[in-house]
């Protein structure tokens, strides 16, 4: 969880002890004149980035041969991730190297990145040829024959002739896909083209043939793979060897991780500033890009059509073609999808079902204000109920006046109080995480003073982080709504109400399961008359923290009260699809008090409607429809078979387009005091109407309305959920 840093500097003693002994270690460097693509640099990065690691990290992994295989294949895969450059001769000669990479780093020997980095800049040129050669002719689209995508599966060419059938098939897919797309566009009625430049609903749009939709699309994938080739011979010695030290840093678990200077430099400029673009984080997945984050504010975000998981296929800058992103590095990706507020970027995406959707994104700066804590009430069978919905857990260590979570929670609930509502709903889905003294702070307000959080460095005893304060701000009705990307904090404050029978958890049958704590390390303060030029950084896993009955949110996350389902309930998502994420476990539990509620009959009410819900059986009947779909990789290179597929795919999804056009029928409406500020600024009321019509399609939100209804006192007005404030709380240690 990034954004614990500030927690950090009071448990700074271990890192500090490997300042100290790094800068005993290599004090002794003698001053050269700094060069790139030095040698000498790269054996000291390796030693230096795997002694901090070793020495900071919370439970650092063996380095051994078990290791040396991880490493090993995680290596192959960030090189070639599509296979379609090394040949099975390549990995015989490398496999003698598979459980040898451990002694390596141990010796800092580079022979191995040697190798490879040798015999890929080979394997990228002779590739070159093949691509061109290959895209100079038309395609024969009636052969049937078919191409996998899962190259984790995919076995490497055994010799260059089938390597070149391998970029065949690929190249083919690419262009076929191209055209099915350029026919799908002009197959769009004429009233739909207008607006654009030069062109009437009375217009006739000529329709091109297939040949000349062929040839489009092969001059479109040519000039693509011309950039790609471009960009990697502009890659230098440096910037692959960060992809080997970083296959070294990640066996450690996937948050640690080595940024590069260029690398750091983008890490510091994102933390702290506004970007223009689309708003959203992304990752490699194979040979594609896939979205892992999308931030709050910004236009994806808004526009509810792009999801974490998609995958991103090609970039298409306003009317232009799209260009397909197959093996373009991360970075260069990104330059393609960012650009000034205001203009268009067409992105084509794989979604989880498999199903191809082409989704249109005005960039924009993105709105820090959509970050902050908002409100809403609603009426309900003649009650008012509040929705608090909390994107992240932020906070500004460096002004203690400035806005946080936990004030600004704070405010909201008593807002709401105002309002005289009977229920309040704390809307944490996708919220990602923050600072772990706000979720502290937040916590205090809805129970007694107690534990919430236990928190451990390697080889220490816990320290269990407690609410001091004995007030509780809502002690009423309190339903938490939560699902698979809801991460760290999140997780904290989810299971701190879980533990104390304090509210109701509703959403996914899991939450992320993040329990770690990272800690970005400058690697240039261990090392005195550094003349080699900046070392980077290291990203490393410092703590874990723990629920207070003891057991950790790590893999696990926070298993919902009543679980709801969503598009995702067959499909591992979060920390536990990590194969090299550390383990669940768990330590003593803290001394805490749970308030005594039962809130059994509220959780059978709500699994009893949602089983007879028809629009929560079309979500599981999706959620199972996604889960079938998402291992399908094969496709048919013949274009009626491939249309086909594809318009078999959107046949069943239309079924469930019903999912999107729900109406709940429910009226939110902004706070009292907001109603006044609306009128001089209608900016602020139009963002609030946006948010407020999400709400009347949220069906997750109607049920969690249901369940506050349920929890209502049956026999006297006031709240269902009283806590004895005088109770004493038993001493936590």
């Amino acid at each position: 969880m990034n954004a614990i840093l500030s927690y950090m500097k009071r448990n700074y003693k271990i890192l500090a002890f490997v300042a100290l002994l790094a800068v005993a270690l290599w004090s002794f460097i003698p001053k050269q004149d700094i060069v790139k693509n030095d040698p000498d640099k790269d054996r000291l990065l390796l030693e230096l980035m795997t002694f901090v690691i070793e020495k900071g990290h919370y439970d650092p992994a063996k380095i051994d041969d078990t290791f040396s295989k991880g490493v090993y294949k995680s290596y192959l895969e960030s090189l070639d991730p599509s296979k379609r450059f090394f040949i099975q001769s390549d990995i015989d000669e490398f496999s003698k190297y598979e459980t040898q990479i451990d002694d390596m780093i141990n010796n800092k020997d580079l022979s191995f990145f040697d190798l490879t980095y040798a015999r890929l800049k080979k394997r990228i040129k002779e590739s070159e040829g093949f691509y061109k050669e290959i895209l100079a002719q038309p395609f024969d689209f009636k052969i049937n024959e078919d191409f996998n995508v899962d190259y984790e599966k995919m076995p490497y060419p055994k010799n260059d002739d089938e390597l070149r059938n391998r970029w065949e098939k690929q190249l083919k897919l690419s262009v076929l896909s191209t055209i099915t797309d350029k026919q799908k566009i002009q197959e769009t009625p004429a009233d739909k083209a207008k607006g654009e430049e030069g062109k009437t609903e009375t217009e006739e749009v000529k329709k091109k043939t297939f040949e000349e939709l062929e040839k489009e699309a092969r001059e479109s994938t040519l000039k693509s793979l011309n950039d790609y080739f471009g960009i990697i011979d502009d890659l230098d010695r440096d910037e692959w060897f960060s992809i080997y030290l970083n296959a070294i840093a990640e066996r450690f678990d996937p948050h640690t991780f080595y940024f590069a200077p260029d690398d750091k430099d983008k890490f510091d400029t994102s933390m702290r500033g506004s970007l223009e673009g689309i708003g959203a984080r992304l990752q490699k997945k194979g040979d594609y890009v896939e979205i892992s984050e999308l931030i709050i504010g910004g236009p994806a975000w808004r526009g509810k059509e792009l999801e974490q998981g998609d995958i991103i296929m090609k970039v298409a800058q306003g009317k232009e073609d799209p260009v397909d992103i197959a093996g373009l590095r991360l970075d260069d990706t990104v330059k393609k999808i960012k650009g000034p507020k205001g203009t268009e970027v067409r992105l084509t995406v794989k979604k989880v079902d498999g199903t191809i959707k082409v989704i249109s994104i005005i960039r924009e700066v993105v709105e820090i204000e959509e970050t902050y804590a908002k409100s809403s009430v609603v009426k309900k069978d003649g009650k008012t109920y509040g929705i608090i919905n909390l994107p992240k857990f932020y906070i500004d260590f460096e002004n203690k006046d400035s806005r946080d979570a936990a004030k600004d929670v704070a405010i909201e609930v008593k807002r709401l109080k105002e309002q005289h509502v009977d229920g309040i709903i704390m809307d944490l889905r996708d919220n990602g995480g923050g600072s772990l003294k706000t979720v502290v702070d937040i916590t205090g307000l809805f129970i007694p003073q107690g534990p919430v959080v236990q928190v451990k460095s390697a080889g220490k005893q816990q320290e269990v982080l407690s609410d001091s304060d004995s007030s509780v701000l809502w002690d009423g009705p309190l339903v938490v709504l939560v699902n698979n990307f809801s991460a760290s904090a999140s997780e904290i404050f989810a299971a701190a109400i879980q533990d104390y029978h304090r509210g109701v958890i509703m959403g996914s049958k899991h939450t992320y399961g993040k329990g770690t704590v990272q800690n970005l390390i400058d690697l240039n303060q261990f090392v005195r008359n550094n003349s080699m030029g900046d070392l980077g950084a290291l990203k490393t896993t410092t703590q874990k923290f723990y629920r207070i009955n003891g057991g950790s949110t790590q893999r696990e996350g926070v298993e919902s009260d009543i679980v709801m389902p969503d598009r995702y309930s067959y499909i591992d998502m979060g920390e536990r699809d990590q194969d090299n994420a550390m383990p669940w476990d768990k330590i003593e539990p803290a001394q805490y008090k749970p308030i005594k509620n039962n809130f059994q009959s509220v959780i059978a009410n709500s699994k009893s409607r949602m089983a007879n819900n028809p629009q929560f059986k079309l979500m599981d009947e999706n959620a199972k429809w996604v889960n079938e779909k998402k291992d399908n990789t094969t496709y048919s290179l013949n274009i009626d078979k491939f249309k086909a597929e594809v318009e078999k795919t959107e046949a069943a999804a239309k079924k469930f387009k019903a999912l999107n056009d729900y109406k709940n029928n429910l009226k939110f409406d902004a706070l009292s005091y907001e109603k006044a500020i609306f009128a001089k600024e209608p900016e602020l009321a139009e963002k609030k109407e946006r948010w407020f019509e999400s709400l009347s399609k949220d069906i997750y939100v109607e049920e969690a309305l249901n369940v506050l209804d349920d929890m209502q006192p049956k026999t006297a007005k006031g709240n269902a959920v009283t806590v004895n404030k005088k109770e004493k709380m038993v001493k936590t240690r």
